[in-house]
């Protein structure tokens, strides 16, 4: 012991106490999904706070010759049996009360017991330190490890403060309407009880408004249920804005409704409005169920297996490399389902999992906050087979497992979804997401990060072309831009049902004049033909400048494909607006072919004897006065050209000759134009003699430009990111940081100036590389979404395996026996080689 007490001491520099604002990882290792539950448990740097599974520590220590770890593991306890189950006598699981997370009656968070062990771990050698062993040592020794053991194991762990931990359904705001609501002096006494719709005379889901005492029905639900939505008609005639749900008033309360605000209320001054009607409080008792009690029967159901099982079929479990779920972290399944899938292509396979050791071996220091080191460990995760595993039985001699059939350990993605969100509005919160707006979200982030070498994301990668034909000239002009989703339009029109719908809805009218319950919805019947052929219908632009004309006029716009990717994405466009303005999912069912040849939408570029319309620009966009003066230019979309690669000159030209007409008119432009011998040559404007970008006018900020030359970049690289980013610090910096390859390829002179921007100094860079090839595909995974909106409800998807149908739910993956392929969302081809 006295030579374990040595080894402490020559260390003991080297070992810290967290402070607030450390990161501390404890619950997850940097580079793999091991945990202080996993074998081995896990190792926690004393200094850096960086955990490390038993696997990789070993490569921590050798890299940053720290020698003192925490070792953490935990072992589970087994629970008490629920009364239910076993008649032990122990009180049964709570149902929750409060539509809430982590706060009494709310839902439980899974907390399991754990035994813990804790105790210093030396390396090379692996020595141990106890709690017990550092009492016998120097009281320095003792004090400054038992303090540093302490304050590790009572520092929230990175991921446990990212973890939504406590949340409330029921926490309302007071409705500013509450304290001033004028109520009518109609003479209306409301009854205890026996009450009915005003309209309808339906007798449950009503709601009496504050203002006038008339009693209505509630919104009809996505399934039919519920109302009729007098109610909302009333105050939308009215602008009466308060309601409160009869059956729910209580002495403790009442549900209360603001229709202006759109939201669940407080009223303040409630017993005082019921009272204007005849209600006392304080003699009423509950009948109906609260808004909170039905949201929490539905977030009861939406975690059952059930919901979304196939036809009723038990479906078999699967496990194995490349059957790994992936564990729901509070509306994380959009992000689950993308990367399941994005793990299936080959690109990424050899760009993230195969090349692994090499990607860990370069990793800085803290490979938690690099996005290839990440986005590997989650390769692996999901195809090493390493985490697919049947969850553990909650205990031995347990006849029922805790968790439904088909759950697996799988992984928690935490680190991973925490650094593809941070700084994104939406992606770093814990709310529902677009799946196709993530997708796109990560291939944005792939490109940023793959600038140089191999990018996986260039299976995607395709070209479109665009014919723009002139209908006053009949001049033609083709351009080109990049995408990554083919977007498949859902023509309502030509459902194969429709006989069918207009019987559906007659009964629905039907069943609103009457009362009756509302009958069982019918589901459209789209033809894929019909979806094709709409998406390849020519569109009409009433509002285009023609050059040939120099005048607005009408043109027609062909779209088709300049180039077929490896892996075709398709996205069907559910999602949209009612006349109303309310965003509504389309209910429909596409027959979605396995195969599928798009060879006929191959764009054939100028036709002979076409004439093309000339190069002109459209009005300047300058202040007209005596001097030309520089163009306003939409910096936003100069920004976005930047960051897609292209010179900055070539971008600001882009935007100008096209009239500051948005990102795809500027892209086109840059597609059209990248063999131009002054492409990325300064632009200069007629009647001036020098670049705008290049006039004392367009001055950058001082402090800006000294911040980011502290940084290590000149000061012409620096002017350049400015400028770039409308002299905005944080974008500069992410500019910066993002365009490493053209700024290192400028030449800097002693002084620190750059001949880059000079005429011919350097080849302009290639554009965006695409690959292709035959446009025929077959298809091997689609991503569904179940609810209203793409703002909630729940997504899975579905992956063929060895000619084997999968579907992957979160944690769950089993054999599929009945694909739902009609009802996809998103759709993923490869391509069929001959």
């Amino acid at each position: 012991m006295a030579e374990v007490s040595e080894v402490l001491m020559s260390v003991l520099s080297t070992i810290r106490v967290p402070r607030p604002g450390d990161r501390v990882h404890k619950d997850e290792c940097a580079l793999s999904f091991s945990s202080p539950e996993s074998e081995g448990g896990l190792y926690v740097c004393m200094n850096s706070f960086l955990g490390f599974g038993s696997q990789y520590v070993d490569r921590h220590h050798t890299r940053s010759g720290q020698r003192a770890y925490l070792h953490m593991s935990r072992t589970r306890k087994a629970p008490k049996e629920d009364e239910e189950n076993s008649g032990s006598g122990d009180p049964p699981k709570k149902k929750p009360t409060r539509l809430a997370i982590g706060i009494e009656g709310g839902f439980n968070v899974e907390q399991e017991q754990y035994e813990e062990e804790v105790k210093v771990v030396l390396f090379p050698d692996r020595q141990e330190v106890t709690s017990d062993d550092l009492a016998t040592m120097p009281d320095l020794v003792r004090e400054r490890v038992s303090l540093a053991m302490a304050g590790l194991m009572s520092a929230d762990s990175v991921s446990h403060a990212l973890q939504v931990q406590q949340w409330d359904g029921e926490v309302r705001a007071e409705s500013r309407h509450a304290v001033e609501l004028k109520q009518l002096d109609n003479g209306t006494k409301i009854p205890p009880s026996g009450w009915r719709c005003e309209v309808c005379d339906l007798q449950e889901n009503l709601w009496m408004n504050l203002s006038d005492g008339r009693v209505f029905c509630g919104r009809r639900y996505f399934d039919g249920s519920g109302g009729n939505n007098h109610a909302l008609l009333h105050f939308q005639q009215t602008g009466h804005p308060l309601a409160v749900k009869l059956g729910t008033i209580t002495p403790d309360g009442a549900d209360v409704y603001s229709y202006d605000e759109d939201d669940m209320v407080l009223d303040p001054k409630l017993p005082e409005h019921l009272s204007h009607f005849g209600i006392d409080m304080m003699t009423m008792e509950k009948t109906e169920r609260t808004m909170t009690e039905l949201e929490i029967a539905v977030n009861q159901r939406v975690g059952e297996w059930e919901v979304i099982q196939e036809s009723g079929a038990t479906l078999r479990p699967l496990s194995g490399p490349g059957l790994t779920g992936m564990k729901n972290l509070g509306n994380s399944c959009y992000l689950n389902s993308v990367m399941q899938v994005l793990f299936t292509v080959p690109d990424f396979q050899s760009k993230y999992v195969s090349n692994i050791d090499k990607i860990f071996d370069e990793a800085p220091s803290d490979p938690t906050q690099d996005f290839k080191t990440q986005v590997a460990k989650l390769g692996y995760g999901l195809l090493s087979g390493e985490y697919s595993k049947p969850a553990p039985d909650p205990g031995e001699g347990s006849e029922s497992s805790s968790e439904p059939r088909g759950d697996q350990v799988g992984i928690a993605a935490r680190m991973f979804k925490a650094l593809i969100g941070r700084g994104h509005p939406e992606f770093s919160t814990n709310r529902q997401q677009d799946a196709q707006e993530f997708l796109l979200h990560f291939i944005n982030m792939v490109e940023r990060n793959c600038r140089s070498g191999v990018n996986p994301s260039e299976a995607f990668r395709f070209l479109v072309e665009e014919r723009i034909v002139c209908q006053q000239s009949q001049k033609a002009k083709y351009t080109q831009r990049v995408d990554y989703i083919l977007q498949l339009p859902v023509p309502m029109d030509q459902a194969t049902n429709t006989e069918e719908l207009q019987e559906a809805e007659r009964r629905r009218e039907e069943a609103d004049s009457s009362g009756a319950p509302p009958p069982a919805p019918v589901r459209a019947c789209i033809p894929f033909t019909a979806c094709m052929a709409a998406l390849s219908e020519p569109e009409t632009l009433t509002d285009f400048w023609s050059s040939a004309a120099q005048a607005k006029t009408t043109a027609t716009k062909t779209t088709r494909f300049a180039s077929f990717p490896d892996h075709m994405v398709i996205q069907v466009k559910k999602f949209t607006f009612g006349q109303d303005w309310v965003p509504k999912k389309l209910d429909v069912s596409i027959d979605v072919p396995d195969t599928l040849d798009l060879t006929a939408l191959r764009g054939t570029g100028q036709q002979p004897g076409e004439e093309l319309l000339p190069e002109v620009a459209p009005p300047p966009l300058m202040t007209p006065d005596v001097e030309v003066k520089a163009p306003v230019l939409d910096d936003s979309t100069v920004s976005q050209l930047c960051e897609m690669g292209f010179p900055l000159e070539a971008c600001r030209k882009a935007v100008y000759y096209t009239g500051n007409t948005g990102i795809d008119a500027a892209m086109n432009w840059v597609m059209g134009h990248m063999d131009d011998p002054d492409f990325s040559a300064p632009m200069v404007l007629p009647g001036t003699s020098s670049a705008p970008g290049t006039t004392p006018t367009e001055s950058v900020s001082e402090e800006h430009l000294a911040t980011i030359v502290s940084m290590g970049f000149s000061r012409d690289q620096a002017t350049r990111a400015l400028r770039a980013t409308s002299n905005v610090l944080e974008r500069a910096v992410d500019w910066i940081f993002s365009h490493l390859d053209d700024l290192e390829s400028m030449e800097v002179s002693e002084g620190g100036r750059s001949a880059a921007e000079s005429e011919g100094s350097r080849e302009p860079p290639p554009g965006p590389k695409v690959r292709d090839g035959p446009g025929k595909y077959e298809l091997f995974a689609f991503i569904s979404h179940m609810g209203t909106s793409t703002m909630c409800g729940h997504y899975v998807c579905h992956i063929k395996k060895d000619q084997q149908w999968v579907i992957f739910n979160d944690q769950k993956v089993c054999a599929s026996e009945k694909p739902p392929k009609d009802l996809g969302y998103l759709y993923f081809y490869r391509r069929v080689t001959e």
